[in-house]
């Protein structure tokens, strides 16, 4: 049975409370993720008969459920990473990533880490993440100076050559929000979705999300609006060979008129999620 191929279904998840203290704040954190527990498993359950199979979630499954769990519990998370839940969806970003322990990672323009760390967290000891940015900023350098990580590894590099040196093929890479921002800047950007589909085993996945712009507008938006036409990424990056994959509409919201900018949005924008595949 394989289910991952089908359109992504969101799995709804309880938004936080905001915390009083840091007792009741990770309290209630570790019962947002129980009732996320729950309710993956029955999901999956759901996907399995929806595919004609009548087996219950496999144990791959079930680990990959109880790893995202804990992820998103850990104590190294900060506050303002739990308040940031709200708005980004943990529970649904990383089982769409299909990210599991072990997994060599690349988290292309980094910012502040918040999904950098996710990600290292993801994959563990035996795993390794690098966090891709031109110029590390005071955020990520903070971050991992209060929680040093030995598998989360900052990189100082071009986004059209992001891939360290010392990496091995990879079997996720990520771009969260931000290639609507690359694509203002003096970036190639087929140069870099190129080296990526380099840098990637067959079967690697490339995941993007970003704030949705309207229809016809491509790139124009990207600096004034800090969105982009979703076309417009789905066109490039099958042009370095991907293929996508899935989209999730976790993070979809069709109130959104994407006539705003995405900075400090009155309502959650609408944004797009993509997963690529490089073929085998």
């Amino acid at each position: 049975m394989q289910f991952n191929r089908r359109p992504e279904r969101s799995i709804p998840v309880a938004p936080l409370r905001k915390p009083k203290t840091m007792s009741n704040h990770y309290t209630e954190v570790h019962h947002a993720t129980a009732r996320f527990f729950a309710t993956s498993l029955l999901a999956l359950g759901a996907i399995a008969l929806l595919d004609g199979c009548t087996s219950v979630p496999s144990p791959d499954e079930r680990s990959a459920v109880e790893t995202y769990r804990q992820v998103i519990a850990s104590p190294i998370r900060t506050e303002q990473d739990l308040r940031t839940d709200a708005a980004r969806h943990p529970a649904e970003f990383l089982p769409f990533t299909q990210v599991r322990p072990g997994m060599q990672v690349l988290d292309v323009s980094a910012g502040g880490g918040y999904t950098s760390q996710l990600l290292a967290l993801a994959v563990g000891p035996t795993g390794i993440v690098w966090a891709q940015t031109p110029k590390p900023g005071p955020g990520l350098t903070k971050r991992l100076a209060d929680h040093p990580q030995a598998n989360l590894i900052v990189v100082a590099r071009p986004f059209e050559d992001p891939v360290p040196a010392e990496a091995p093929k990879l079997d996720l890479v990520t771009l969260i929000l931000n290639y609507h921002d690359i694509s203002y800047l003096p970036v190639d950007r087929a140069q870099m979705n190129q080296r990526l589909f380099s840098a990637l085993k067959p079967g690697g996945r490339y995941v993007i999300i970003d704030h949705s712009g309207r229809s016809g507008t491509g790139i124009s938006e990207g600096k004034t609006l800090h969105r982009i036409d979703e076309a417009v990424v789905l066109a490039e990056v099958r042009q370095a060979g991907f293929v996508l994959d899935a989209e999730g509409d976790f993070l979809r919201n069709p109130a959104d008129p994407r006539d705003q900018t995405s900075t400090g949005s009155p309502i959650p924008t609408d944004k797009f999620a993509l997963r690529f595949i490089k073929p085998r």
